[in-house]
């Protein structure tokens, strides 16, 4: 390396009084009475320390603001810096240009000079207070005592480094010496060198200090504890490839250590909560113990791969995008605005609280109308696994919970079958017919899903084959249900249920042409353009083949369609079918459903009522008639308690009213009444038939025919009066199908109305019931002339 003086032949650059050249610096902070080598890279750098070596004038030290300008100007520049003196200039063989400096006084910036060909700035010096009071010096004993700290928690600290903390006597030198030293940030060693109050400043020295000295005991000792570590491992490592020696000496295989050293990386690398973590080790070790003829050999190796498999710390990447899946909602069902309302809600809350308690949603309503689906669609909308779990006919609490380790064959429940299935913590777990569960002499599962639905308690669910609490806080449980009744009352408690309705012949004709028929082609290998179903067909399909709430007779019906389009294809008689609705007779024989309405009413005594079911709602015919008799009430049909009270109910009633009715009193005295409600296969029961029995015994008493287009539904009480019944969209629905056109329903049901689908209400007139005198009114055909 070369020493270099100002080159010859040069003259210094003139400075006003009170200017000082200054050195601008990235990344470090010169304090006054320390030596520090620096690097100088910048042309314009090099030329502040070249024209200061010339003049023998010192130089300022300043730090910038953002280390990675190349050019700093006034802006970028701390207004506070360290004044100093050149005590080496050194250029190395490779080009690059070094300085030695040692700090003297700090200064300040108070403008900086233009038209130099390096920084230089006129400067206030700024001097040192050195007055010694027995709070700072009370602080330099505590600071010299925290440095001799530090220094013991650090490898090879010189002893001259020692030596000269202690023979530093200054508090303003002692600060600065000791903030030299420290490790921290350019900003903090900033904001020590710009504090001018030494009590001030010396605080500061020390909180920095105390949070570095900290920083080295912890860092210690892991040191240390990692120093222990290696040593327990390499001491395990003597001893088992000891063992590995013994065991091929004694000509036993050494796949099996290989097997065991699997699973022990197997078990690290899983992610296990520390007490999963330490039972799995235990259950290794034992393992390790055991020979491989031993009968709980396979018992525990079959354990721990389950605790291995499980996804006890992967979570899936949960994406939430509300627009998204508004449009995948849409894409993937028809109509069903409610529904997809509610799980946006549920979405949106989810994005903005992703800690908080999810509800567990539950979806009712009859068979096929797209529950399960819902939940797929919920999956693909969230970017979670989806999982499905069937409760029809579950009757064994161990399918919930698993059954004990003790037993042979034993395995883990449903819901961790389910998690492990799905891969991820968090996946969407469908628990399918819950309304279906039963209950036998090995426990209720009902019962046992109690826990499993809690958010309260489900972080700790803990499955009788691991023995160990798994969270379930993460899952998405989504139940469906037909009958929202047969779900015990704590479960359905812990639930939130969101009723998906029956559909229209519209709706089924939409849904019909935008999923139904595609799937269905592509199931027969059909492309669209070689088989074309038309609407007029689709229409009678849903008319006069099927009569359901939701789509699954439909789509049966279609694909038998596409099946006939795809064998005449097959058989080259034709390359391309059109089905319209003249030929469903000859593919799918003779109508099944006819409109028989108009029949069944064409006589007194016949009222048409309408009637819940789980499968959706449908229409009831109540026939009356009168036979010589004593005056007794005949019931056929195979109908309940509660139907039977309300036709005793009826006829009360009309033998209250029979004067104001036109009705003979001596009738009831010389005649007995039989009603009858056909399809007397079917159990019926429920009072919302009340209305519809007084209808048919007023119409065959006063021989006043009811209306063919007319049904009817309501509970009745002896004062006449009409009570609000429950199913009202479900039955408005039926209605639709059977093609009635007025329904009479209790004027305290108005605000079901609602529920109802608005094509629905433009095509159905109510009739809206306070007693009973306004189902006649609205029932009965006028009375004949005689």
């Amino acid at each position: 390396m070369n020493e270099q003086v100002s080159p010859s032949g040069q003259s210094s650059t003139k400075l006003p009084p009170g200017a000082l050249i200054l050195l601008p610096v990235r990344n470090m902070v010169l304090f006054p009475g320390v030596v520090m080598p620096l690097t100088v890279g910048r042309p314009r750098s090099q030329a502040a320390a070249q024209e200061a070596l010339r003049g023998e004038r010192p130089i300022g030290v300043v730090l910038q603001t953002d280390p990675a300008i190349d050019e700093p100007g006034d802006e970028q520049l701390h207004r506070i810096g360290t004044v100093a003196e050149i005590l080496r200039y050194v250029t190395a063989p490779d080009g690059t240009h070094h300085l030695i400096v040692r700090g003297t006084r700090r200064f300040r910036i108070q403008s900086v000079l233009p038209g130099h060909p390096f920084l230089a700035a006129q400067v206030e010096e700024i001097g040192e207070s050195e007055v010694l009071t027995p709070e700072i010096e009370g602080r330099m004993q505590l600071l010299r005592q925290r440095a001799h700290e530090a220094m013991q928690l650090l490898p090879n600290v010189p002893a001259e480094l020692v030596a000269g903390l202690d023979g530093v006597q200054s508090a303003s030198a002692l600060s600065d010496f000791v903030a030299n030293l420290m490790d921290i940030k350019p900003a903090n060693k900033q904001d020590i060198l710009e504090t001018f109050d030494v009590k001030n400043r010396l605080d500061k020295t020390i909180r920095f200090l105390t949070e570095r000295i900290q920083v080295l005991r912890i860092s210690k000792e892991i040191g240390e504890q990692t120093q222990e570590t290696l040593s327990t491992q390499q001491r395990e490592h003597i001893l088992r490839e000891q063992m590995r020696q013994i065991q091929r000496q004694l000509g036993e295989s050494d796949d099996r250590s290989a097997e065991l050293e699997e699973l022990k990386r197997a078990i690290e690398a899983a992610g296990m909560p520390k007490e999963v973590e330490d039972q799995a080790k235990k259950e290794l070790r034992r393992l390790e113990r055991m020979p491989d003829a031993a009968g709980e050999y396979s018992m525990i190796r079959t354990y721990l791969d389950w605790l291995i498999e499980l996804p006890w710390a992967k979570l899936a990447e949960e994406r939430i995008d509300i627009p998204e899946a508004r449009r995948i909602l849409d894409e993937d069902h028809y109509d069903l605005d409610k529904v997809k309302k509610r799980i946006l809600e549920y979405l949106a809350v989810r994005k903005l609280n992703p800690d908080g308690k999810a509800p567990i949603l539950c979806f009712v309503g009859p068979p096929g109308v797209g529950k399960t689906s819902l939940g797929q669609s919920i999956a693909r909308a969230t970017g979670r696994p989806f999982a499905r779990l069937s409760l029809g006919g579950v009757h064994d609490e161990a399918e919930i919970r698993g059954h004990r380790r003790t037993y042979i064959s034993a395995l883990p429940g449903n819901i961790i079958q389910a998690i492990r299935k799905a891969g991820a913590r968090n996946p969407v777990l469908m628990l399918d017919e819950m309304d279906k569960l039963g209950a036998g002499f090995h426990g209720d599962p009902s019962s046992a899903l109690l826990e499993v639905l809690d958010p309260e308690q489900n972080l700790t669910f803990r499955d009788n084959y691991l023995g160990l609490p798994f969270d379930l806080s993460k899952v998405l449980f989504i139940g469906t249900a037909n009958v929202p009744d047969s779900i015990p009352g704590p479960l359905r408690d812990r639930m939130e249920m969101i009723s998906v309705p029956g559909y229209t012949e519209d709706e089924k004709l939409q849904i019909a042409k935008r999923y139904l028929v595609k799937r269905q082609l592509d199931a027969a290998g059909l492309k669209p353009e070689q088989c074309e179903i038309s609407d007029e067909a689709l229409r009678g399909i849903i008319r006069y083949y099927t009569r359901e709430a939701g789509c699954r007779n439909l789509e049966r019906e279609i694909g038998a369609l596409c099946r006939h389009a795809a064998m005449r294809i097959a058989e080259g008689k034709d390359t391309s079918v059109k089905i319209g609705e003249a030929d469903l007779a000859t593919i799918l024989g003779p109508l099944r459903f006819e409109d028989e309405v108009a029949m069944r009413t064409s006589v007194p005594g016949v009222a048409t009522g309408l009637a819940w079911t789980p499968t959706g709602g449908d229409i009831l015919f109540i026939e009356a008639a009168r036979v010589p008799g004593s005056g007794k009430l005949i019931l056929t049909g195979q109908l309940g308690d509660i139907m039977k009270e309300s036709a005793q109910a009826a006829l009360s009633l009309v033998k209250s009213r029979a004067e104001c009715l036109g009705i003979d009193p001596a009738l009831f005295e010389k005649a007995d009444v039989h009603v009858h409600v056909p399809a007397g296969a079917i159990p019926k029961d429920g009072p919302s038939a009340g209305v519809a029995m007084f209808i048919a015994l007023t119409s065959l008493l006063t021989g006043r025919t009811a209306r063919s287009d007319t049904a009817m539904t309501g509970e009745i009480s002896l004062r006449g009066l009409v009570l609000p019944i429950g199913g009202v969209k479900e039955k408005v629905l039926a209605a639709v199908r059977a093609g009635i056109e007025t329904v009479m329903l209790p004027e305290r049901n108005k605000k079901d109305l609602e529920d109802v689908p608005s094509d629905a209400r433009q095509r159905i007139k109510f009739v809206w019931m306070k007693t009973v005198d306004d189902a006649v009114a609205a029932a009965l055909e006028p009375p004949k002339e005689k």
